[in-house]
């Protein structure tokens, strides 16, 4: 669980990120919930959006993603939502505790 200083830390730093997947009709797949899941190994923070034609609101597709990939919802806005998941290997984003 992120605490509020944590989660204002990634917003900040989530928002120098370009949207790297984009979700749409197809709705949220199994070969996209792999996709996330290895951006996020690798990245720990994605950004990503919901297009208009999904049949999700942004809350809710980042939700489902969050829970089906161990991830954190870092912030929704509009159309985009931010997902991070520390590498407990290799951390590439260093959090304060």
């Amino acid at each position: 669980m992120l605490t509020s200083k944590q989660r204002a830390y990634l917003r900040g730093i989530a928002s120098t990120y370009d949207t790297i997947f984009q979700i749409g009709k197809g709705g949220i797949s199994e070969n996209l919930v792999q996709q996330v899941d290895d951006a996020l190994r690798v990245r720990e923070l994605i950004k990503l959006r919901v297009l208009d034609n999904c049949g999700y609101t942004s809350k809710e597709a980042g939700e489902l993603l969050a829970e089906a990939t161990h991830s954190e919802v870092v912030q929704v806005i509009g159309s985009r939502f931010v997902l991070y998941k520390r590498n407990p290997k290799e951390p590439v984003i260093e959090l304060k505790k």
